[in-house]
């Protein structure tokens, strides 16, 4: 499957299969009609015979004699003129072509394939059989840099190759309908650019699972159960992403949030004294700064903020956002992201597991997303494409990395309204801006008609299979150059394995079927991979199956979180009494996400670290004078008091020492 050597090119007339015919037979037809990219041939088969007119196929290379040199023309379609077929009869049929390129002979005899045509057919040129030595220079990407990846479909004595860097140095698509071969294709293409590139490092966004088994010796996979992206990676679109559970966020506590991560990210900084505060002294903290905090200090400064406010009633958002919070932090389905107590910078140790950074000898990471929330999918995709490209520039050139979406139109939808916005644009910069700095991009798609056309423009290599839907063929259409758009005319009849590659990789359009991976390297999801199908049903325990769906992860450990939370509400002075029902009592997370206790203990909130608003006490400040003080306190003694407003449908209270009216009852 790796071997990479291409048939020796043979000289001009070698494995000329035109060698075993007659003379009179050499040549099937004669140019009748000729413009600037397309040439029509008329061809007669004599008394009914098909020995050679079986050759006329749509798909296949012919040559046309000019001269010396030989235009290569793809055939695109072919009829007879009465439509029709007389048995023992001369059968008159034209074949209409494509002129792709010609093949150059020099005065000293030397023969070389090039896309452009020095002279075009004129009519009455002959139209032959191409030559298998004029198949191999057409379709020999090089020395050296090259991988054989199958054989071409109309000689399957001749290796299919592609030119690796320039797939890479400027992105990749592979599309096809469900059951094409396309992950069988990616896993073969993989194969040959970590072969080709040992300083390539690759990230698999794999939504099905089915990577891992492709790759059991170059890859390590990362999965929710092994999985520890920290919250505090998160920009600030991203984490609202998760606290809003995929849903448009809320104006008001968007905001809330892009005015207190910054301080609790300093607060954090605050108690800290390594490599996290000294980087950061230099430049200024934002809400997208990828500095560590605590979740303790977050909802302490919305208390802190709840606390400050006279008219608490007025502010409801501010209590949504920390209930918002509170729920994030006891799903057990994000467990990936809250499950450390305690908080400390480990993004060295994360980008080096996710980016194989060293690669031990596995380059690929095949990244699980079957596991994790759909909310939040998104918001993991896009900080895992965002910092590959980050990485890969602040390397300066010496990480080359690969980043493979299967699935692509989930993440970079055709409709601006759909999808998510930081993913599209993590996606977009390494489409349009990776190739500077070494980041490649790999695009796979069942549906090309609703993936973003500005993000398949810019990859310059295509692989395209067998696709059904009118939209999606009309899309690779467009992306194939203008000289070669009858190549996807037969498109949706090719068979499993094969596909037209055309693109920086390949000198011309090429119909070609993939080489066989071995039957352990090929991707297979993992259920596949689980329990015999042979079991009986009858004997399927059914509550075992249930606990799994009410408790697909361990939640964390939050009970030492809930009673340094609580005591840290006490110490507020400006809390008001009113709100010990929700402030004061510990968030206990629902039963079916109880945790045994973690080994660590989770860091208490401190108030002291966060920024402190300057109080002056009466009795020492010599600032406040005592007579004022004590004025004030008269004033507040005197002001009347209101009544709070009772809730809609009751009857408000009645003054003390009165009965309360007693209501009529409603007839």
């Amino acid at each position: 499957m790796l071997n990479n050597d291409l048939h020796a090119p043979g000289k001009a007339g070698e494995q000329d299969r035109r060698d075993g015919h007659t003379p009179g037979n050499r040549f099937l037809g004669r140019v009748v009609a000729c413009s600037g990219s397309r040439a029509t041939i008329a061809a007669v088969a004599e008394q009914g015979g098909t020995d050679l007119t079986e050759l006329w196929s749509v798909g296949r290379l012919i040559s046309i004699s000019v001269g010396r040199n030989r235009v290569v023309a793809l055939v695109y379609q072919m009829n007879t003129g009465s439509h029709a077929w007389g048995e023992g009869e001369d059968n008159t049929f034209r074949i209409e072509t494509e002129l792709l390129g010609e093949v150059r002979v020099d005065e000293d005899g030397r023969e070389e394939f090039s896309t452009g045509i020095s002279r075009y057919p004129y009519l009455g040129a002959i139209a032959h059989r191409i030559r298998s030595a004029d198949l191999m220079r057409i379709y020999d990407a090089g020395e050296g840099t090259t991988a054989v990846i199958g054989k071409l479909t109309q000689d399957e004595s001749i290796d299919a190759a592609i030119h690796i860097p320039s797939m890479l140095s400027k992105h990749f698509a592979v599309v096809g309908s469900t059951g094409v071969g396309k992950s069988t294709a990616v896993s073969l293409l993989l194969h040959k650019a970590i072969a080709a590139d040992p300083k390539l490092r690759v990230l698999i966004l794999d939504p099905h699972n089915e990577f891992a088994a492709a790759f059991p010796q170059h890859a390590v996979t990362i999965d929710t159960d092994t999985l520890d992206l920290p919250f505090w990676l998160m920009r600030l679109e991203e984490f609202a992403e998760v606290v809003f559970r995929g849903r448009p966020p809320v104006p008001e506590e968007l905001d809330m949030l892009r005015d207190i991560l910054p301080e609790a990210k300093r607060a954090f900084r605050g108690s800290d004294n390594s490599l996290v505060r000294r980087t950061t002294e230099k430049s200024s903290i934002t809400a997208d700064t990828p500095v560590p905090y605590r979740m303790a200090d977050l909802l302490a400064l919305i208390d802190e903020r709840i606390g400050r406010l006279e008219g608490r009633s007025e502010k409801p958002f501010l209590r949504s956002l920390k209930m918002r919070l509170i729920a994030a932090i006891n799903d057990p389905r994000y467990h990936f992201m809250f499950s450390n107590n305690t908080i400390s910078d480990t993004i060295t140790e994360t980008i080096a597991q996710i980016f194989r950074i060293p690669g031990e000898n596995r380059p690929i990471c095949t990244f699980q997303l079957a596991g994790i929330p759909s909310e939040v999918v998104n918001s993991v995709a896009s900080v895992l494409c965002r910092m590959a490209f980050e990485v890969a520039l602040w390397s300066d050139g010496a990480i080359h990395m690969l980043v493979v979406c299967e699935e692509a139109h989930r993440y970079i939808p055709s409709d601006p309204s759909l999808g998510f916005v930081p993913t599209r644009q993590a996606i977009a910069r390494i489409a349009k801006e990776g190739r500077k700095y070494g980041v490649s991009l790999g695009i796979i798609t069942q549906r090309p008609g609703e993936l973003d056309q500005t993000i398949l423009s810019q990859c310059s290599t295509l692989f395209a299979m067998r696709l059904a839907n009118d939209r999606d063929q009309e899309i690779i259409r467009s992306a194939i150059p203008n000289s070669s758009i009858s190549t996807t005319s037969f498109i949706s009849s090719i068979g499993n394995g094969e596909a037209i590659a055309f693109g920086e990789a390949i000198s011309v359009p090429m119909r070609m079927r993939f080489s066989r991976v071995d039957e352990k390297l090929l991707p297979k999801a993992s259920s596949a991979n689980s329990k015999n199908s042979e079991e009986d049903p009858d004997t399927v325990d059914l509550r075992k199956i249930v606990t799994r769906m009410r408790a697909v992860t361990v939640g964390p450990d939050i009970s030492n979180f809930q009673q340094n939370y609580a005591a840290s509400v006490a110490d507020f002075d400006e809390a008001d009494p009113a709100d010990e029902d929700l402030d004061a009592k510990p968030y206990a997370p629902p039963a079916s996400s109880a945790a045994p206790p973690a080994s660590a203990p989770l860091e208490s909130y401190r108030r002291e670290l966060l920024p402190q608003t300057p109080r002056l006490d009466p009795a020492t400040s010599p600032a406040i004078d005592p007579r004022l003080d004590a004025l004030r306190r008269e004033m507040r003694r005197d002001e009347p008091v209101f009544p709070r407003p009772a809730p809609p449908g009751t009857s408000p209270p009645s003054p003390a020492g009165s009965p309360a009216p007693r209501c009529a009852k409603a007839s």
